[in-house]
């Protein structure tokens, strides 16, 4: 399994992104990815995750744009040393594709601020060669 990580300020997101093979059909061009996120707080001021933003990119190069409140239902705060975990998923009408995006955050003086979510991979054993 492929790890992605990249870092913003002091914030640290890793992603590891997995097919889902049970949840997939690929006679009907419904591939599903599952992928794990860990936000590592390495600055020394306590942080609200208020909003996502990802761009979902088929093999066909379709992009399709997601922006909300939070993720997973939630708008954590993390501190100083501290690392939030979420599992989410994604679907794609094709075997293979790539997601990017940024996190809004906000500290303590409410000063608001993106965090880059680093580019990943999205790739099935349906795909002949990865395109990614």
């Amino acid at each position: 399994m492929t790890h992605y990580q990249k870092t913003t300020r002091n914030i640290s997101v890793s992603v590891k992104p997995y097919f889902l093979e049970e949840h997939s059909e690929p006679n009907e061009d419904q591939y599903f990815w599952a992928y794990h996120v860990k936000i590592a707080n390495q600055s020394n001021e306590t942080v609200q995750l208020l909003k996502r933003f990802w761009q979902i990119t088929d093999a066909k190069g379709h992009r399709i744009e997601v922006r909300g409140v939070g993720v997973v239902g939630e708008q954590p705060f993390i501190h100083p040393g501290q690392v939030y975990e979420y599992t989410s998923a994604a679907p794609l009408p094709t075997p293979s594709g790539m997601m990017v995006g940024a996190y809004q955050l906000a500290n303590h003086d409410g000063e608001h601020f993106d965090v880059d979510i680093p580019a990943f991979s999205l790739d099935s054993p349906h795909e002949r060669a990865p395109l990614n």
